[in-house]
């Protein structure tokens, strides 16, 4: 099995975000190719970048990039799920993913993206962007919401219809193919 970290992206009080995370894990979690395991960016709650170190040394001095490094590190593939605010990805994931550089590497990557009438693809498009950067892999197959906050009902819950369903586990079967090749090359690094 292949470990499987959802990051979600937003911290803000009132956020949407973990309502569209739980429902990308559910669809995650009847993979059984995956251990899939939430890592919310509010409950890290990493300050600012403050080591003094660049990155790519991995000369960390604090413990929260510490553990960061590590949740990171034995991760083979991601999702991001991510809002859009002015027109790209939440500062907070920026800060999260400048914490590190190897722990990154060579790893397939989708995203779920959401917001008004651009279902935040224009956040999703800069977040490609800036992981290939990081030698993610960021895969074309992707999952976004159009005026996400039709999707939740009177009770609070975020569901999608049959297409995003469709479109979630399409992404999936390619984060898994992926995986799979990058698994060999970074063994090669």
């Amino acid at each position: 099995m292949y470990n499987l970290k959802i990051i979600t992206s937003t911290v803000r009080p009132g956020r949407k975000g973990p309502l569209i995370t739980n429902w990308i894990t559910e669809i995650a979690k009847k993979n059984e190719n995956f251990n899939v395991e939430v890592l919310d960016l509010a409950v890290i709650n990493l300050p600012m970048m403050n080591e003094a170190a660049h990155p790519a040394q991995r000369k960390y001095e604090h413990e929260h990039t510490k553990q960061w490094s590590a949740k990171i590190d034995e991760a083979d593939a991601f999702i991001f799920v991510t809002s859009e605010y002015d027109f790209n990805y939440p500062a907070p994931l920026r800060n999260a993913l400048e914490y590190l550089f190897h722990e990154w590497g060579y790893k397939a990557a989708g995203i779920v993206s959401y917001g008004g009438v651009s279902a935040g693809t224009r956040a999703a498009n800069s977040l490609k962007a800036d992981l290939s950067s990081f030698k993610m892999v960021p895969i074309a197959e992707s999952v976004n919401f159009p005026f996400f906050t039709q999707n939740i009902n009177e009770k609070g819950e975020f569901t999608a219809n049959e297409i995003s369903l469709k479109a979630a586990n399409t992404m999936l079967k390619e984060i898994l193919r992926w995986t799979k090749g990058l698994k060999l090359i970074k063994a090669d690094v």
